[in-house]
């Protein structure tokens, strides 16, 4: 959970504990673990009657929607295009991206890499590799996107993530 500016922060960041204000916005980010497989949700509440917030919050599942149409739509799509692309419509709706990365492989807990290509287990500018591949092992690789708006100026930012493909 984070809320108010520690928003801003990406997951490797762990921000001081904050006590949750009556105008605030808060994101929960969850990843269950099921039968050795690890999965992600997350989502942002906004308390309060803030526009500006309860715009971002409106915003994050339709820039997610957005960008898994742009994925479905692009047979060769790679990890590059596809943040370049949620880039876009973030900057389109007015926020910026949050972090470094837009998403990332799904698998075994923990969160699976490719051995030797760690940036190809991550929607990143850097990762040129066709995402639509198989494993090492041959199994169908699945893949994670996460949405993570934020407003440097007004202090805070929001998140909403689950599983790309399926």
């Amino acid at each position: 959970m984070r809320s108010g500016p520690n928003t801003l922060k990406p997951y490797k960041e762990n921000p001081p504990d904050r006590v949750i204000g009556t105008d605030d916005i808060v994101f929960a980010d969850f990843g269950p673990i099921f039968e050795e497989y690890e999965a992600d949700f997350g989502r942002t509440f906004v308390l309060g009657d803030d526009p500006v917030k309860q715009r971002l919050r409106d915003d994050l599942p339709q820039v997610f929607a957005a960008g898994r149409r742009f994925f479905e739509d692009t047979p060769d799509i790679t990890g590059a295009g596809l943040y370049t692309e949620v880039a876009r419509l973030a900057e389109k709706a007015g926020w910026e991206l949050g972090g470094w990365h837009a998403g990332h492989l799904v698998g075994e807990f923990p969160h699976e890499t490719i051995e030797g290509a760690h940036v190809e287990s991550y929607v990143t500018p850097e990762n040129e590799t066709p995402m639509r591949r198989t494993d090492k092992t041959g199994r169908t690789c699945h893949w994670i996107l996460e949405i993570h708006l934020v407003d440097r100026e007004r202090g805070f930012g929001g998140f909403y993530e689950e599983l790309l493909t399926l």
